[in-house]
């Protein structure tokens, strides 16, 4: 179950984490969870390229390691990382020791400032000793490519209804996502191109 809106209920609880960013400009803050991925990854990169769009991509340590090339290429291509733990770990089922040593692990590669839990999942006190370290980054709307009962239509539909200036938009570089987030993304970045709205990293 989820909401492809932010719930106010976890904005009021992690009220300082970055939900949305504040802008009267038309500027939408596209993310990428969970890669890179060896395929899915370089084709998001090739649409966001052809848009000279940027983009924030926030990548498993894992998948780091499994795929340097690809990370690279994003940094190479001026979009920015975020950490999103080591092995994509669920807060609410990690311990915090655990869930700790996974994000420090993932930010040995990264070095970045910027954080998002995995699955939106963490616990007060994981948050509150990551957000000491690392800004954590939430999101406005969720496109649903994770959900593979939702079609391309419905993962833009999601986007446009939940969008507004300084949005974050959440989709995957994953296999799960694979033909959802590439059978929307160019669609969804010529609309609100037309719209005129500009694609930044965070």
């Amino acid at each position: 179950m989820y909401l492809h809106k932010s719930p106010q209920i976890l904005k009021s609880t992690f009220s300082d984490a970055y939900w949305e960013i504040k802008t009267d400009s038309k500027e939408l803050y596209l993310t990428f969870d969970d890669g890179p991925h060896i395929e899915v990854t370089p084709l998001i990169l090739d649409i966001l390229k052809d848009f000279e769009a940027k983009a924030t991509f926030f990548c498993v340590g894992e998948n780091i390691l499994k795929n340097p090339k690809i990370y690279q290429r994003i940094l190479d291509e001026g979009h920015q990382v975020g950490n999103h733990t080591f092995s994509h770990n669920n807060g609410w089922s990690n311990s915090n020791v655990d869930y700790f040593k996974s994000y420090l692990k993932c930010q040995e590669l990264t070095k970045t400032d910027l954080f998002r839990p995995p699955y939106g999942r963490i616990s007060p006190k994981q948050y509150q000793l990551i957000k000491k370290r690392t800004k954590i980054i939430m999101w406005t709307v969720l496109s649903g490519d994770f959900d593979s009962s939702n079609s391309t239509e419905k993962c833009i539909e999601n986007v446009q209804s939940g969008i507004k200036n300084g949005s974050i938009i959440v989709f995957h570089d994953s296999a799960k996502a694979k033909d959802r987030v590439l059978g929307s993304l160019s669609a969804l970045l010529y609309d609100l191109s037309e719209q005129g709205y500009i694609f930044k990293a965070l």
